[in-house]
């Protein structure tokens, strides 16, 4: 078992910068997969970002080149950069640590991101 915390959300202004933050209730980076996603008004949850248990990173098309996740070992901490950001960016964000070998989820309760003028 594992829990996962999110935090960092807020209001920012198109072309600013935020930086979300994932705590797990221990360190899981070697072997648990963590993802962010997002999930805005009326939409469909989708994937933002994610980081295998052997540290590779995938980024939805959207994101590329504005988003980065790294990884704080000492804090059991994972991070979200999240640059030049733009109003479809608003969404609730989520943390998900996913437990590859018995393919079980751990979801967060998300963190309010919003992107406006």
């Amino acid at each position: 078992q594992v829990q996962v915390e999110e935090s960092g959300g807020g209001l920012v202004q198109p072309g600013g910068s935020l930086r979300l933050s994932c705590v797990t209730s221990r360190n899981i980076f070697s072997t648990y997969g963590m993802g962010w996603y997002r999930q805005a008004p009326g939409k469909q949850r989708e994937l933002v970002a994610y980081r295998t248990n052997i540290d590779t990173t995938t980024y939805a098309d959207s994101v590329k080149d504005r988003f980065a996740i790294s990884i704080d070992n000492a804090k059991n901490t994972m991070y979200l950069q999240m640059d030049n950001l733009k109003p479809e960016d608003t969404a609730v964000y989520y943390c998900k640590a996913r437990n590859v070998i018995r393919q079980q989820d751990f979801w967060g309760q998300g963190t309010q991101v919003t992107v406006s003028s």
